[in-house]
This record gives C-alpha cells, structure tokens and sequence, in this order.
C-alpha cells in the first residue's frame, strides 16, 4: 500500500503504476455531472478561487449520506478530464474504464485515474472535514473541499496502461 499526501508532486505521480494500492491523505476536491463542467469554465475564464496544482477530484456528489464515486466515463465528466489535468489535477477518482482519448491525455499530463471502491459508508469514515467551495446552488452535485484520510485506491490509469 503506497500513501499519497496532496498536494501530489510529478515525481509522485511517475512512481506509481496501473494495480497499486493506494492511500490519499489530504486536501481532495469533489466533482461530477453538475460542476466539472461548471468548474472548466471558471478556469477559462481565469475566475478559479482554488488552487488545483497536484489535486486530486473524486467524481462524487456529497450529501449528509455521504460519498461514493459516480461513473467517470458519462460525457458530463470524462469529457473535463484532459483539460482539468492540463491545468493541474493529477489524480482523479471514480469508478468505470476510460476511453482512449482520456488515456492518452493522462499520460500526457502525467496525471493518474484511480478507481475506489463505491461503498459510501467506508468513504464517508474518511472524511475529516468538508466545506462547499463553488456552485452552491447545484446542491449536493455542489463542489466540495474534503480534508481525508486513508481514501482507498487502485491506480487504474497510469503512463498509457489500463487495468
């Protein structure tokens, strides 16, 4: 088991190859159907209040139920994956295989998609704290900031190899 703290480095993010096990500590963000896009635009528009250098997003909404990931590859949010890398994000988290394209822009960004188990109950135990941090309105498909620890992972993307 590898523990990853974020922010990630590129170095970190080299290390790690498709079938590692690993744990995230630190800062993540959260995104899906409602706000990945929502959250491209900002970042075109120069108007981002976060910084995403070597975040990680897991693809979730966030409810008083708790997390677990959504499936990365509707159109909604694996069509944000190549930009949202290209400007920062190394790690992203959810469930479902990725098409080519997104393979291909991961390795070229040197940035990874981890898979995690969709049990809300294990996630939602990792959380330390959580505050919305954009799109309010969209409700639970909000943007989150979660302090975690110990999110469980599977490197499934890494340097053009998938599981």
């Amino acid at each position: 088991m590898k523990h990853i703290q974020t922010p990630v480095t590129d170095d970190e993010i080299t290390r790690l190859n498709v079938g590692d096990q690993i744990l995230i500590s630190g800062t993540i963000y959260t995104g899906r159907d409602a706000a990945l896009p929502q959250l491209v635009d900002l970042i075109k528009e120069n108007k981002l209040k976060i910084d995403i250098n070597g975040s990680a997003i897991m693809h979730t909404a966030v409810s008083d139920a708790g997390i677990a990931p959504t499936t990365s590859n509707k159109y909604e949010i694996e069509s944000t994956i190549p930009f949202l890398s290209e400007h920062g994000v190394k790690i992203h988290i959810g469930k479902g295989m990725l098409g080519r394209k997104s393979v291909e822009s991961l390795e070229k960004n040197n940035s990874i998609f981890v898979i995690t188990p969709p049990v809300a109950a294990l996630l939602t135990d990792k959380i330390i704290e959580k505050k919305c941090v954009a799109f309010k309105n969209e409700g639970m498909e909000a943007m989150y900031e979660l302090k975690v620890r110990d999110i469980p992972g599977i490197v499934a993307v890494s340097k053009g190899k998938q599981l």
